[in-house]
């Protein structure tokens, strides 16, 4: 261990300023100074066990933001949405749009809910797909519509207080599970998956479990 420290050591006292102020922004002083200066791990497991959660945080954000880009290809490729609800990514993405006006007005660290953001971003860009190809466009148009001014009265405190935004948020998780059931309808209906992606599908589910072994 202390071969190793010797050797990181000078590393990580001359990091740059921007990976300096990083560093201290997820770990804190304490945890920062034990793990980055002191190298000492062994010395504190609770600054251990952040920096991993921390860690599997950023890289569940940084798979978000393409873990439904598959999906769209496929229907852009295809021009079709042939097996995919619309409602089901309807509701996923008001239970995600709840989840994000909830943590953000809460003030919780973006590393805790960011996939949230960009995987409603991919929601919406789908469901818009799925619309356009299904010559719905002007179905597509009320659809971010009605997101955006949903997203005003969630992000805005006159509209929706901390109250109600808490009973929207206790509800959120109910209305994600019940969003996988037009999808299952849909499938059923139509014989076969269709265009569906198998890999944005299972996603969230390998997300919430890599956030259940970070705890």
């Amino acid at each position: 261990m202390d071969a190793l420290r010797s050797a990181l050591q000078p590393i990580t006292h001359n990091l740059p300023t921007p990976l300096l102020k990083t560093g201290l922004h997820l770990l804190g002083p304490h945890c920062y100074k034990t793990l980055l200066l002191d190298v000492d791990p062994l010395s504190s497991p609770p600054c251990v066990k952040l920096l991993i959660s921390k860690t599997l945080g950023i890289g569940i954000i940084a798979a978000s933001s393409i873990v439904k880009l598959p999906q769209l290809l496929k229907i852009l490729s295809s021009r079709s949405g042939s097996g995919i609800s619309f409602l089901s990514y309807l509701l996923e993405t008001a239970a995600y749009l709840i989840g994000l006006a909830y943590n953000t007005r809460h003030g919780f660290p973006f590393s805790t809910y960011g996939e949230t953001a960009l995987i409603a971003v991919q929601n919406v860009a789908i469901a818009v797909a799925v619309l356009h190809f299904g010559g719905r466009d002007a179905g597509a148009a009320v659809f971010v519509a009605g997101l955006a001014a949903a997203a005003w009265a969630l992000f805005s405190a006159d509209v929706v207080d901390m109250r109600m935004l808490g009973v929207l948020q206790a509800g959120a998780g109910v209305l994600g599970v019940a969003s996988k059931m037009p999808q299952i309808w849909t499938c059923w209906r139509e014989g076969g998956t269709g265009v569906l992606s198998a890999f944005a599908v299972s996603s969230p589910a390998l997300s919430n479990l890599t956030y259940a072994l970070a705890l």
